[in-house]
Parts: structure tokens; C-alpha cells; sequence
């Protein structure tokens, strides 16, 4: 099973991956056409079916101009509200794709048809995959758009935290180093959230992915998997897990990044005047 990550849009990720023995392809979150049929030309593979975690345009806008070119494609999700959906699944029912096995895990609360999709082959030492869409982020959650702090503690700790710990995640957004900083005030004096911030920055630095990481990994540095940490039951003033989770996500909304200093010229330039003509009103 291979697994290429596939940067589109702003921020998104979309994978294929490909069952290598019969060059058999599914895509997760097929949101930019052009860009997986250059991936699967080049891949010289054949795409079987589409697995889509939720609704949102950015993950699921690419559905029907692909099953309109490949008839017959599959068209897995958990919403009706999905593009050219064929297959509706529910939680913990299986599938299988050559020798790839899937397992779906539903996880409402960023939407209320929120789908992971957790990847594995028999017999392979390979760790397993798990496609956690906007649930789970490196560093992070997603946001609580469509559900309660109570369904993302479910998804997080029962549904998502009890898979194996060398299972790899791949997220659906590039959105870590702001994660991660978010992650550091939150918890200040945590060694692996300072390593982690500093090899997500070099990453970003470097345009490279920060995907996938590990679950055991998270379990470290992601504030949102540590609500039981009295560090961040400080910072949040609540003791109560759930309660933990609620606030940890409302100081999330209303994070900032760090002002940018003003580029000097430009501050010269008013200082100056030069912009006195465009600011005087008529």
C-alpha cells in the first residue's frame, strides 16, 4: 500500500493511495480533478473509488466531474450532502480493495457526517493509515462546526485514540506550525511540542508536508489528545475532560498569530507623506 500526499488548494490535502500488486488507486478527498488525473497518469494506476470524509467543497468538489469521467467509480461517505455519493457507510462497517482493508470510523461533530477512514493490509509489517479528514489534525482538532465538544472527546479518546499507536495520520489540512503554537502557549514547558514546532517550521520552510505524523506521536504534543494534563487543566481552569476540550478549542478560535513587524519602507513612506494623496478623503 502506498500512499502519495497531494497538496491542493490553500491548504488541503488529498491522498491516493494505491494497492501496488494490482496497481489499483483510491483517492480521499478528491477536491481538485486536474490534479489527481495528473498524479494517477503519471502512477499509471486505475482509480477504483473515492472515499470522502465530509461535505465541505475543499474535500468533496472533484466527486462528480471524476465519476462522470470514470463510470461506474465508487463514492464512499457517510452524508448525503456528498457529490455523486454511491455508497453510503456507517460506523465500523469494512471494506476492501484488492488487499487494502478499510475501516470506516464515524466521527460527527465537525460536520454531522464526518467520516475517518482507518487503512491496513493483512499480513503487511507496514504500519496501518488513518485519513481523519478534519477531525484530527497534526497538532490539532477541527473545528466544532456541526457537533459538541462531547462528540469530538468521543472521536478523539474512544474512536480515534484507541487505534494502534504506530498508526500513521494523514489530515486534511496543512495547518500544524499553527497548531503547534497555539499548542505551545497552551502548554509551555512541553519539550516535544518545542521539537515538533521546529521541525514543522523547517518543513514549512522547506514547502514539505508535515504528514503524516503518528497517533503515539499526538498523545505528546497535541494539546486536544491531553486534556487529562494538568498543565493544560491550568490553562483552561477546568478540570473536567470534556470541559478541558470545550475551552482548549473556544482559546483555538480565537488564537492569533504573531503580528508581522511592518516592513520598514513602507513605515518610512508614511512617515514621509507619500501616501497622504490616497488616504485624504474626497
Amino acid at each position: 500500500m502506498k500512499v502519495k500526499v497531494i497538496s491542493v488548494l490553500e491548504d488541503n490535502y488529498m491522498y491516493l493511495v494505491i494497492e501496488e500488486s494490482t496497481r489499483d488507486a483510491i483517492a480521499v478527498d478528491a477536491a481538485v480533478p486536474k490534479r489527481l488525473l495528473e498524479i494517477i497518469r503519471k502512477e499509471d494506476v486505475v482509480l477504483r473509488a473515492i472515499l470522502t470524509t465530509h461535505h465541505h467543497w475543499d474535500h468533496a468538489r472533484g466527486n462528480e466531474e471524476l465519476a462522470r469521467l470514470f463510470p461506474g467509480l465508487r463514492v464512499y461517505g457517510a452524508d448525503e450532502r456528498i457529490g455523486a455519493l454511491t455508497h453510503r457507510v456507517t460506523h465500523g462497517q469494512e471494506l476492501t480493495f484488492g488487499a487494502i482493508r478499510v475501516r470506516c470510523l464515524f466521527t460527527p461533530c465537525h460536520t454531522s457526517g464526518h467520516m475517518c477512514y482507518f487503512m491496513w493490509e493483512d499480513g503487511c509489517p507496514d504500519a496501518p493509515a488513518l485519513f481523519s479528514g478534519d477531525t484530527l489534525f497534526v497538532g490539532g482538532c477541527g473545528k466544532f462546526f456541526e457537533g459538541t465538544a462531547e462528540q469530538m472527546y468521543i472521536n478523539l479518546t474512544q474512536v480515534l485514540g484507541t487505534l494502534p499507536k504506530e498508526t500513521k495520520v494523514f489530515c486534511g489540512h496543512e495547518c500544524t506550525v499553527r497548531n503547534l503554537k497555539f499548542a505551545l502557549k497552551a502548554e509551555p514547558e512541553n519539550e516535544m511540542v518545542k521539537k515538533k514546532l521546529a521541525w514543522a517550521k523547517q518543513r514549512d520552510d522547506e514547502d514539505l508536508p508535515t504528514v503524516p505524523s503518528t497517533l503515539q506521536e499526538e498523545f505528546l504534543y497535541n494539546p486536544f489528545l491531553r486534556v487529562t494534563e494538568e498543565a493544560l487543566q491550568k490553562f483552561t481552569g477546568k478540570t473536567e475532560p470534556v470541559e478541558v476540550l470545550r475551552s482548549l478549542r473556544s482559546e483555538k478560535d480565537n488564537f492569533k498569530k504573531p503580528k508581522e513587524r511592518p516592513n520598514p519602507q513602507a513605515v518610512l513612506a508614511f512617515d514621509w507623506g507619500l501616501f497622504s494623496p490616497f488616504l485624504e478623503k474626497k
